[in-house]
This record gives structure tokens, C-alpha cells and sequence, in this order.
């Protein structure tokens, strides 16, 4: 009997001395990876300075998460949590940093023509990029942050965007991948059209800021066309950074409203309503943003403190952008490429030609 009583107890402990539990890498080794792309981008923007660090970032991403075997798999494994992080936590203090380059006199420097030119332009980029993308069937929030990134600062803009509409990360990489390409792309083509459309290189440099996406493609655009052109379009281009914060808040109370309707009808009760988890109808970075764009104004940071933060944000901005690229899926997006494509360039189109229709009236 004491033998049959021994073999129950037997089988119970042996699964447990044979599979120890395992723990899941974590977020360092996926964090370390984006370290070590934004280095790689780093020097790729030092050897081809036309290129951009951040764009080289999130190609640098996009080819991680597709290079065959052990590379892929890591990206998509052991990687995926510190490259999420990296893609979403360091995206936001990337943004709020990202305020410390506009102050309000620049605002104010440029002129309330150029001021209501630049609220026209992301309006009407805004708004159309979005209804077209929902006539064109796109997925998800594909058509709202595609919408965002072109009319407000690129790849930024798409990041802060999708973290108070709760996007789901495959639209999300989708729309930095396209925004990216674009902005890449007027490096090429914004300069052979200067002199054909009949651009001094003051109407350029603003046309530059007011239809570019990223502030890197901004300054890689502009300064073909000597410094007075690239001081221009980097203030109309900051001018449109400003306009990030009230657009987000909008997306925000937007997204609190969707959730309040859904849980009352859910619940069918306003009580169900109220009890419902609501997002802060201004989130942190923003506020954050807000917060460095008037310490900027106050004029008390030295000029050191902020060449710092610049160069901080920038290798956040890149490392989150690279976690953004990994993110991508090739294959999958070639189901909708076509017409995602099709959307960028249509929205493209409306921005340059609005931007330019605009400083050829303003200036």
C-alpha cells in the first residue's frame, strides 16, 4: 500500500522538476536593438547627409523585421516588447521634446497671412486626406493617421496620434512607412520644381515648410536652396508642429465620446456610461509638449541645454521610429497597397499644390 501511495506523488512533482518555468526576455534585448539601428542610421545620415537620420531609422526598422532568419525571428520574439517600448514610451518623450524647438515669437515672426495660410493648408490636407481615405475603404485608422502625418509633421505627428486613438500597431506602421517614403521622395523631387514654378528661395523655403512632412525632410529640402530658404520653411514647418498638440486633443475628446456612446449603449444605463474608462482628454505629452514650447518663449534655457534636447529628441524620435519600422509587414500590407499608395500620393498632391497656391498668395 505504501508503494501505491508513493507512485500519485510520483507523477505530481516529475512535470515540475522537468519544465522549469521560463520568463519572458523582457524589454532589453528589443531595446538594445533600437540602440544599435539608430547607430546605424546615425552614420548613414553622416556618409549620405541628404538622407535623413530618422527616415534612415525607420527603414533601417522595416528591413530588421524582414531579413530572413535569425534576424526575423528576434525582431518578431525576443525583441517585440522593448521595440513596442521603444515605439511607443520613447515616441512620447521624443514629442515632447520635440516642443522645445518652437517658442511663440517664432509663431508670431511669421506673419498672421502666413499664419492663416499654414492653418488653411493642414486643414484642407487634414480633412481631405481623410474623407478620401474612407471613400478608398482603407482599414482601421489607416486614413486618420495617414491624414495626420501628412498635414502635420510626419512620422511625430502619426505616433502621437495613434496612442490616444488606441490604433492598432500594423496601421500605425503602415502609415509611417507610406508618410516616410513621400517625405523622402521631395528630397529628390521639391528642388528640380524651384525654378520651373518660378519659386525665389524665400516662396521655396515656405513652400518646403508648408508641405513636407518630417523636420529632418524639411531641412534636407531647404537648404538646396541656401540658408535664407531654410530659416523660412523651418518656421512655417514648426508652425505646423504647434498645431499638433489642439489636433491630438481633438482626436482625444473624440475618441472619449465613441467610448462614452459605446458603454451606454453597451450598458444602457447612463450609470454604465460613467463607469466606463475614459482617455484623458489631454494626455501627458502634450501637455509635456505644451509645457517646453513655453519654457522655449521664456528664453531662459541656454543655448547648450537646447542643442542637448535636440540632439536627445532626435535619437528617441529615431530608436522609436526604427520600433515603428520592425513593426511593419510587407506582405500583409501588399493587401492594401495598392491603395495606400494610391492615397499618399493623391494626399501628396493636395498638400503641395494647396502650400504652394498659398505662398504664392501670402508672400
Amino acid at each position: 500500500m505504501a508503494l501505491l501511495g508513493e507512485r500519485p506523488k510520483s507523477r505530481l512533482t516529475a512535470p515540475a522538476s522537468a519544465s522549469p518555468v521560463t520568463r519572458p526576455p523582457g524589454k532589453l534585448p528589443g531595446l538594445a536593438l533600437a540602440t544599435a539601428g539608430v547607430g546605424v542610421a546615425w552614420g548613414v545620415h553622416h556618409l549620405v547627409p541628404g538622407v535623413p537620420m530618422l527616415t534612415a531609422a525607420v527603414v533601417l526598422g522595416i528591413a530588421a523585421a524582414h531579413v530572413p532568419g535569425a534576424a526575423h525571428h528576434f525582431v518578431r520574439g525576443p525583441g517585440k516588447a522593448g521595440l513596442t517600448f521603444a515605439a511607443k514610451r520613447l515616441m512620447r518623450v521624443g514629442v515632447v521634446l520635440l516642443g522645445l524647438k518652437l517658442g511663440l515669437e517664432d509663431v508670431l515672426g511669421l506673419g498672421w497671412a502666413s499664419v492663416v495660410m499654414v492653418l488653411g493648408v493642414v486643414a484642407v490636407t487634414f480633412f481631405g486626406t481623410w474623407w478620401l481615405g474612407r471613400r478608398m475603404g482603407l482599414r482601421g485608422d489607416q486614413p486618420l493617421l495617414i491624414a495626420t502625418g501628412y498635414s502635420i509633421c510626419g512620422a511625430s505627428a502619426i505616433g502621437a496620434v495613434s496612442e490616444v486613438s488606441e490604433s492598432d500597431e500594423r496601421d500605425t506602421a503602415t502609415s509611417v512607412a507610406l508618410v516616410t517614403l513621400c517625405g523622402t521622395l521631395a528630397i529628390a523631387v521639391l528642388p528640380l520644381l524651384q525654378h520651373p514654378l518660378g519659386l525665389t528661395d524665400a516662396e521655396f523655403g515656405r513652400w518646403v515648410g508648408a508641405s513636407v512632412h518630417d523636420v529632418g525632410q524639411v531641412v534636407a529640402t531647404a537648404q538646396t536652396a541656401g540658408s535664407g530658404a531654410l530659416g523660412d520653411a523651418v518656421l512655417v514647418k514648426l508652425m505646423r508642429v504647434a498645431l499638433l498638440a489642439p489636433l491630438v486633443a481633438a482626436v482625444a475628446l473624440s475618441v472619449r465620446a465613441r467610448s462614452r456612446s459605446g458603454a451606454a449603449g453597451r450598458a444602457g444605463t447612463a450609470e454604465g456610461a460613467g463607469s466606463a474608462k475614459r482617455p484623458p482628454l489631454v494626455p501627458l505629452f502634450v501637455v509635456g509638449f505644451l509645457a517646453m514650447v513655453a519654457l522655449r518663449t521664456t528664453g531662459w534655457l541656454p543655448g547648450g541645454a537646447i542643442d542637448a534636447a535636440q540632439t536627445a529628441q532626435e535619437l528617441l524620435l529615431a530608436a522609436a521610429l526604427f520600433g515603428l519600422g520592425s513593426a511593419v509587414d510587407l506582405p500583409s500590407l501588399t493587401r492594401t497597397g495598392g491603395r495606400v499608395a494610391a492615397l499618399g500620393l493623391a494626399s501628396w498632391g493636395v498638400i503641395a499644390g494647396i502650400s504652394y497656391v498659398g505662398v504664392v498668395l501670402t508672400y
